[in-house]
């Protein structure tokens, strides 16, 4: 946690304009939300894909000239956004749904003009060479895999209080009417090993883990393994993995899945609807890009 941004942001001169007349409602509203945090977008970690499309927004948008993003990670920028709140001080950071952020705290994105960020992304589902062949029914249970972004952040959310296994292995037993449409026409198999390759994030913790936890149920030995995007792509390509629930795409993931397209199997969204940009707190009284200042 970065203590010297804490203490910027918790002395921030904040004015607020009452509406309404029986009932008082506050809202922020700066003269310059860039000088209340200081011209600084707060974000998550060097090289996550939010990251650099946040570098290509500051160059891309000349109202946000001499702006910064401050990296760190997105436990640290989630401490940020939780004091900010607090305090109803006005903060922008590094967003992005699903993420269980959008259930605790009162969000919005900020509209994106030039479409920087993309726009809505899909979750895809990315199996080896082969796979369709050596593993029928995981193949089908894993082409059949489609869920909700309220799906996803359900699982987050409880995964806060518990664990994502828990959490998945909840959501499974809640949503068997769903669970049951990916399991059509397949069967259950004795012990047959296949390996899921994942990212540290914990919307992917919340789809590896309940897909995990449905394939177990049908028999397989899943073995879940996390690492970086590039080696997740890689993996799947050179058949070290099975199959990944985990990339983003067209944009995220853009640039792995054009060098690895040719070597993998594309079964297609099992999520639509994800997203990722800059986001603010709802008091404060902006809406696009475009209004934030030039420092």
């Amino acid at each position: 946690m970065n203590l010297k941004k804490i203490g910027i942001l918790s002395t921030l001169s904040l004015s607020l304009l009452l509406t309404g007349c029986g009932n008082k409602e506050e809202k922020v509203v700066s003269d310059s939300v860039g000088e209340a945090v200081n011209y600084t977008v707060t974000g998550i970690e060097p090289g996550a894909g939010i990251t650099d499309a946040t570098h290509r927004v500051l160059d891309g948008y000349e109202n946000l000239a001499g702006w910064d993003i401050e990296e760190s990670s997105t436990a640290g920028m989630l401490i940020l956004l939780d004091e900010a709140i607090k305090n109803e001080e006005p903060i922008v950071v590094t967003g992005w749904t699903p993420h269980w952020m959008f259930e605790e705290f009162d969000l919005k994105f900020l509209d994106d003009p030039k479409n920087v960020y993309g726009g809505t992304e899909n979750i895809h589902t990315l199996a080896r060479l082969g796979l369709d062949k050596d593993m029928p029914n995981a193949y089908k249970i894993l082409d059949a895999f489609q869920w909700d972004v309220e799906d996803m952040q359900a699982v987050m959310a409880e995964a806060e209080k518990s664990s994502f296994e828990e959490a998945a292995e909840n959501w499974v037993t809640n949503n068997q009417e769903k669970v049951n449409e990916w399991l059509a026409g397949t069967e259950k198999v004795d012990g047959e090993t296949i390996r899921v390759v994942s990212v540290p994030w914990e919307s992917e913790q919340a789809s590896s883990n309940v897909i995990k936890y449905v394939l177990t149920e049908q028999g397989y030995n899943v073995e879940l393994t996390e690492v970086d995007p590039a080696i997740m792509f890689q993996a799947v390509a050179m058949d070290s993995a099975d199959v990944t629930v985990a990339p983003w795409l067209p944009m995220t993931h853009k640039t792995f899945y054009e060098q690895h397209k040719d070597n993998v199997i594309d079964l297609g969204p099992n999520m639509e609807g994800a997203r990722s940009g800059l986001a603010v707190p709802t008091y404060v009284d902006i809406d696009s890009i475009e209004e934030l200042e030039a420092k």
